[in-house]
């Protein structure tokens, strides 16, 4: 059926204005002011989601809508805009992220190619000269052509026609939109942003007898996004969120030293999120740009800890003979506590790094160690290494190596013995765990104390020490692999 030429007519009528119609739409910009909410929800690992709600006016039809102050980080490709007050009402045609701001190199810059005005003060009577200058290049310096010579440097003022339009001085979102209704409208612009991040620290007092400590939790989080977020709903992520690496290369980070202050009570509650944990500060904060905030997450007194001295061996030697009188060893100190209830904690704990103090006998908080945590859900333990131990030693020596018979070509059968000499210094007794990592189908022969087979490889004992004494281990063993 053929078209009509009076619908064909008005079809090319229509075509004919739209583009007219779409260079004459006037930008309508939008600023925090018109900010009515902000959510942010950031992640371990550098990311966020943001909701930006704002109150602002359209008009029916074809509007060009600036948001500015958005995340100079944003990943424009998840950016979505849509209207709360009006549900339907948008349809979104096209959007541009202007992230490349305003500056004086910049604005140099895009002139590449065309005419300033350069205003020179003379030196002793003031007077100011104008000429017009041609820029050439501005790539690790200025090239100018003024009349039939070619500058370089800045010879004076430069004075510019206006600013390129896509030279912005704030990370902005243009959106190109239809909307049914003209008039105010509430929209929400959500979008995942790099630039924003969090960890959670520790900070642990042990207490004289080393068998409790009070503990506090603090967030940290950094914002590098290039935009602020006053009176912004908080929640944070723990957990390993899977994500498509993109060449997305940004980390910032603060290792200040923090000092040891009061924690308030636990001010963000948590809840259960698919595979991860949720949390939530329970008032609005501002997040400002360049700017690395702390926020309490968890405090609890008198949770019970258990310290261990621990004597860590290697599976090397027990595969041939080792020379030397003897090998000095170090002792490691560790403390252990349980996320439970029962000890006064039971909340998911992000990963990150506690550092444990302790009193001195002048009062004053010293430090003791730190270590660094991963997740940890309710009822699990957290085992922490502190350092080596100065007043417990340990001297370690093979005393017998052979080699026997293998039962097949395949097999290698070697007896050792070895001799482990624990010393203590200090005025009261101990007790030191030595943890030997044995290779392959092992046996003991022959041992002073007797060991506990706590893994398949693995050969304890728990050797009392006494007080400004000594205590020696000697055993035997036979290992097939």
């Amino acid at each position: 059926m053929p078209i009509p030429k009076q619908l064909i007519a008005a079809l090319a009528a229509a075509l004919a204005v739209l583009p007219a119609a779409h260079g004459a739409l006037e930008e309508k910009p939008s600023t925090l002011s018109d900010q009515q909410s902000v959510a942010v929800t950031i992640y371990n690992e550098n990311l966020a989601l943001v909701k930006d709600v704002r109150r602002v006016t359209l008009e029916a039809g074809a509007n060009r809508l600036a948001l500015r102050e958005v995340s100079g980080r944003m990943r424009p490709e998840t950016a979505l805009l849509r209207s709360l007050s009006h549900p339907g009402a948008l349809r979104l045609l096209e959007q541009n992220f202007d992230f490349d701001l305003l500056t004086p190199a910049k604005l140099l810059e895009k002139y590449v190619g065309r005419s300033v005005r350069i205003v020179r003060t003379h030196p002793t009577t003031g007077a100011e000269s104008i000429e017009t200058a041609i820029v050439l290049a501005a790539n690790s310096g200025v090239v100018l052509k003024i009349g039939d010579r070619i500058e370089t440097g800045l010879p004076g003022r430069i004075v510019y026609d206006g600013v390129p339009a896509n030279l912005r001085d704030r990370p902005t979102l243009v959106a190109e939109l239809e909307t049914r209704r003209a008039g105010a409208q509430t929209v929400e612009l959500s979008y995942l942003s790099g630039g924003l991040s969090w960890k959670a620290d520790y900070v642990a007092e042990l207490n004289a007898a080393d068998d409790a400590l009070d503990l506090k939790g603090w967030v940290t989080l950094t914002n590098t996004s290039g935009t602020a977020y006053p009176n912004a709903r908080l929640q944070l992520v723990a957990g390993d969120v899977n994500r498509v690496r993109e060449e997305m290369r940004f980390a910032a980070k603060s290792d200040r030293m923090r000092a040891m202050a009061e924690a308030p009570a636990a001010q963000m509650a948590q809840e259960a999120l698919f595979e991860y944990h949720l949390y939530t500060l329970a008032r609005p904060t501002t997040i400002a740009d360049k700017q690395t905030k702390q926020v309490a997450l968890l405090g609890a007194t008198g949770v019970p800890v258990t310290k261990e001295l621990v004597l860590q061996g290697s599976d090397y030697y027990y595969r041939s003979s080792v020379g030397g009188i003897g090998q000095k060893m170090k002792v490691s100190v560790f403390v252990q506590l349980e996320n439970r209830e029962s000890s006064r904690l039971g909340m998911p704990m992000p990963k990150g790094v506690v550092r444990v103090y302790k009193k001195d006998s002048a009062g004053n908080a010293q430090f003791v160690g730190e270590d660094r945590i991963d997740h940890t859900p309710k009822n699990e333990s957290v085992r922490l290494k502190l350092g080596e131990a100065f007043d417990v030693t340990a001297d370690k020596k093979q005393t017998d190596f052979r080699r026997r018979e293998p039962t097949n070509r395949a097999s290698y059968v070697h007896e050792s013995a070895y001799e482990i000499v624990l010393r203590n210094a200090k005025k009261e007794p101990l007790t030191v765990i030595v943890r030997e990592p044995v290779p392959g189908d092992w046996t003991m022969l022959e041992e002073t104390h007797r060991h506990a087979k706590a893994a398949a490889g693995t050969a304890e004992w728990r050797i009392a020490v006494p007080s400004e004494g000594s205590t020696t281990l000697r055993y035997r063993v036979l290992v097939r692999y």
